[in-house]
């Protein structure tokens, strides 16, 4: 009677297991067509026109520190770029001291107007247990992010979501280095390291401070961002620092970093490092 009872709860157990796979299935499939959409609604405006190719006298008027970033970049000679596709492999770490969890990631960019949208997800096998979405459109930030695809447990949207989001995607123009002599984009001397860049959608500016080491590498990006903390929003300091450079398209890029909050006490939370594992240059749209 015993082992009869014994077998019939593992039945039950592995019928549940079944149906809860079928049913994460399902909501990713939801998931990816909400991403789709976000997609089409990032490339739905025309394109506009601008100088087809990066020119010395673009770099001009620049402060040095920049003008030496953008040389090491090597976007002289090269097209200026509208659209960009990045695949990342990444490690988060959500608080200090908690255990950190892989993830992978595919970016979509648009550099006029600025926008991107973020799909991430964190697989056990085959199964998506998180998926994250995170954007700019249309002047609107947006994150959410759902356990299973069906659960979510972040939902942010708003006028602090903006400004962090815009804030994300000005440090991001790393990975596409041109967009940072587009108009919408302005620079203010600091010092022979250090340069402030700002950047304008609308009523929306943000702005950051580039550390340039005297090759030109990009070393961190720092700003002060609105984090979420439980469901209000704190502006707090962050910056995303780069820890290797490597090629990719022709261009010297970051393609190791971190994005980290600095806390309350003082302490650094490095939340999710990445690695650039692809990129493409205004790549066929997706459908």
């Amino acid at each position: 009677m015993l082992r009869a009872l014994i077998r019939l709860a593992v039945v039950k157990l592995a019928v549940y297991a079944g149906l809860a796979v079928v049913l994460i299935i399902a909501a990713d499939k939801r998931f990816r067509r909400l991403v789709e959409a976000d997609r089409r609604r990032l490339f739905a405006a025309a394109r506009p026109d601008h100088p087809p190719v990066v020119t010395e006298e673009m770099l001009a008027g620049l402060p040095e520190p920049a003008q030496r970033y953008l040389r090491y970049s090597g976007v002289v000679g090269r097209p200026m770029v509208d659209t960009v596709r990045i695949r990342q492999a990444c490690r988060m770490r959500p608080a200090p001291g908690g255990r950190s969890f892989p993830l992978v990631a595919e970016q979509w960019y648009r550099v006029e107007p600025p926008g991107f949208i973020w799909d991430a997800t964190v697989p056990v096998g085959r199964i998506p247990v998180v998926r994250g979405r995170d954007g700019y459109l249309e002047g609107r930030g947006m994150m959410t992010i759902k356990a299973g695809s069906l659960i979510p447990f972040v939902d942010a949207s708003g006028p602090e979501m903006d400004q962090a989001s815009l804030t994300r995607h000005l440090s991001e123009m790393s990975w596409f280095p041109s967009a940072f002599l587009r108009e919408r984009v302005t620079w203010e001397a600091i010092d022979d390291t250090n340069v402030r860049v700002s950047i304008t959608d609308g009523d929306l500016r943000a702005t950051g401070v580039l550390e340039i080491d005297a090759e030109g590498r990009l070393v961190t990006f720092r700003s002060e961002r609105h984090a979420m903390v439980g469901k209000a929003f704190e502006l707090r300091p962050w910056s995303a620092p780069t820890y290797a450079y490597g090629e990719f398209e022709g261009l010297r890029l970051p393609v190791r970093g971190a994005a980290v909050w600095t806390l309350p006490n003082g302490t650094e939370l490095p939340y999710i490092e990445a690695e650039l594992t692809d990129v493409e240059y205004d790549p066929p749209l997706p459908a």
